[in-house]
């Protein structure tokens, strides 16, 4: 006569249960879970179900019926088994959709953050656009292609007025004009550095650069004006310095 141990039947559910725990265990999707417990559940009923009949039925028959009833349900808690396997790997897939999408995102977000530099030795901070926008003008004015240059840098104080490079743009602006032998426009764009970016410390090269226009323009008068203006207004400067050399020599 054949008989089936319940203990030794229940080591065998529970052999077969503790993949299920682990394979869950990996889960975080709430679906996932829900379908997980639903399956748990299932075997849980079949195991209760099992036990019940152990207990209830002693002949030969039952037990045999029972060992049928056991590979039914090794059968079924394989195949619950491989439907976790495949919601555990969809899980994953999308857990690893959403890292990158974060990932993308968080990059993106970081192109739009403002970022520390050092612009004449002062502190600031600047949208990577505007210092790419910059860099690009400068690189052109680098090059010698002056009138090109001459309007990557106003394209640039007029999309960034108030941006940290704004003074700095607007100086290489004013030496863009003036290499282009423009020397009116040249001394207009310098006076807005002295003006709306007076605090800038651009702002004496500026003024000592427009002095140099007015020389061109054999407007002596106001070169030397311009020149007396910048030692006062900024004395011990290096452009102070040299406005003054210059006042001696127009004497």
């Amino acid at each position: 006569m054949i008989k089936l141990v319940p203990s030794r039947l229940a080591c065998l559910l529970i052999a077969a249960w503790l993949p299920l725990q682990a394979s869950a265990g990996i889960l975080e999707d709430d679906e996932a879970r829900k379908a997980i417990l639903d399956l748990r559940a299932k075997v849980d009923n079949i195991a209760r179900d099992l036990s019940g009949r152990l207990d209830n039925k002693a002949d030969k028959s039952a037990t045999l019926d029972m060992l049928n009833q056991h590979e039914q349900t090794m059968s079924e808690i394989a195949k619950l088994r491989g439907q976790i396997e495949v919601l555990a790997n969809e899980v994953a897939k999308a857990q690893n959709a959403q890292r990158t999408l974060y990932a993308d995102l968080d990059a993106r977000m970081k192109k739009l953050e403002p970022q520390q530099t050092t612009i004449d030795g002062q502190a600031a901070a600047v949208l990577p656009s505007e210092k790419q926008a910059y860099d690009a003008a400068m690189t052109t004015f680098q090059s010698g292609d002056y009138k090109a240059a001459a309007a990557a840098l106003q394209d640039f104080v007029k999309r960034y007025p108030e941006s940290a490079y704004a003074a700095n743009a607007q100086y290489w602006l004013g030496n863009a004009y003036y290499a282009q032998r423009d020397y009116k426009k040249a001394i207009a764009a310098q006076e807005v550095v002295t003006t709306t970016y007076a605090g800038s410390p651009k702002a004496a090269d500026a003024m000592l650069n427009m002095a140099t226009s007015y020389a061109e323009l054999k407007d002596l008068a106001r070169a030397k004006k311009t020149l007396q203006q910048l030692v006062s207004k900024f004395p011990g400067t290096p452009a102070a310095q040299s406005a003054k050399d210059r006042l001696a020599v127009l004497k």
